[in-house]
């Protein structure tokens, strides 16, 4: 969830009551009643026949209050889920984005330079043995050349087909004259699952920018993660008037490919996006790589849970990587690190790296080597 939902105050539609609140107060209400109707003092015991009556109806009653606050949160943007988060997405004519397919450029080569040209139909398919894509174009290999480069997309809608390396889409399905080979020159990416909640969520809340004219951050930030539910991170500059430039990381912090940039500054240039005097350029972020290198240390006290602790360590520092590099523009900050590994349990930290490093708005972390040193039990 993004933190301008996240960080809103929480609200309930039945005032926070608890199901302990419930029974004593229907335990009263039951003992005073008694005492109004046979003018004798009432006081239930637990095991009494009517107080347990009294109980068992209580929890059926807070569920119909939990049901009652339910309700009214699926109105609430930062609690809506589901078909109910669908419902106020459509309000605002925004619809749950489907799966998309990955996709990627493959190369195919010649066996020898042909006099001719050679003809590559859209549709031809290559496979790495489990996962299909065909080009999505009509392509040639010009006479005296040995090779084109076409791009591809997966067959198969969703993730599935995200990170197939470079050369291991090397099997082409329908035979081609003259062909000696075929591989994909760039990680296939940009497969996505059908859009989650919190995605969409994002989403709802940055629609008003979208209705601007005028090309402001916001409204690029929806319309890039509208082209892809698979992008994560954006960042959006101008580094001269009616010049935008925007920045992006995948899903898990992953650098876009070129096939995907192609493709969203092709989605961005619809005069319905693109105000007429804006150039967009979409462009992969820059990287400033940083290194871990620390020694940690467990109370003594803790001397009987130290093998949980250290996995707790591992854990947190790989939980800070993510952290610290699925962000663009996020400032290289040991305090977090530091923070987060004293929350798993160890004592203190000593950090040699890294230091606090400031990140440019068109920047990415990215992690280098890691050295993670247990220093033993110390006392408390």
């Amino acid at each position: 969830m993004i933190s301008e939902l996240e960080n809103l105050p929480e609200v309930s539609f039945i005032d926070n009551i608890t199901l302990d609140e419930i029974q004593s107060q229907m335990k009263k209400d039951f003992e005073q009643k008694y005492e109004a109707l046979t003018g004798k003092p009432c006081t239930l015991r637990r095991a009494d026949p009517a107080a347990l009556i009294l109980y068992a109806c209580s929890i059926a009653i807070f569920q119909a209050f939990l049901f009652v606050d339910r309700a009214g949160k699926q109105d609430i943007l930062k609690y809506s889920y589901g078909e109910y988060l669908d419902n106020i997405a459509a309000g605002k004519g925004i619809i749950r984005l489907d799966a998309k397919p990955a996709v990627t450029t493959v190369r195919f080569t010649l066996s020898e330079e042909m006099m001719g040209v050679s003809a590559i139909p859209a549709g031809t398919r290559v496979t790495n043995g489990e996962i299909y894509f065909q080009t999505d174009e009509y392509a040639e290999i010009p006479a005296g050349e040995l090779t084109a480069d076409v791009p591809c997309t997966c067959q198969t809608n969703g993730a599935s087909g995200n990170d197939i390396s470079v050369g291991e889409l090397n099997i082409l399905v329908d035979p081609l004259p003259y062909i000696k080979s075929v591989e994909n020159i760039e990680d296939a990416s940009g497969g996505a699952d059908i859009e989650d909640d919190d995605s969409l969520a994002e989403r709802v809340f940055l629609a008003p920018s979208s209705y601007s004219v005028a090309g402001p951050d916001d409204a690029y930030e929806y319309f890039t993660k509208e082209y892809n539910q698979g992008i994560m991170s954006v960042t959006v500059t101008s580094p001269a008037p009616a010049e935008v430039e925007i920045r992006f990381l995948m899903e898990n912090g992953e650098i876009p490919t070129p096939t995907v940039m192609s493709g969203l500054e092709d989605y961005l240039r619809d005069n319905k996006i693109r105000p007429l005097t804006d150039k967009v350029t979409v462009l992969a972020p820059e990287q400033q790589q940083f290194n871990i290198s620390l020694t940690y240390y467990i109370n003594r006290s803790d001397q009987a849970k130290a093998n949980s602790i250290q996995e707790a360590v591992q854990r947190a520092v790989e939980e800070y990587v993510k952290w610290q590099t699925y962000t663009i523009g996020r400032d290289i900050n040991p305090s977090e690190l530091i923070k987060r590994i004293v929350e798993a349990g160890a004592k203190r930290v000593e950090i040699s790296s890294p230091v606090f490093t400031t990140v440019l708005p068109d920047t990415v972390a990215r992690i280098g080597q890691k050295t993670l040193t247990y220093g033993g039990l110390e006392n408390d």
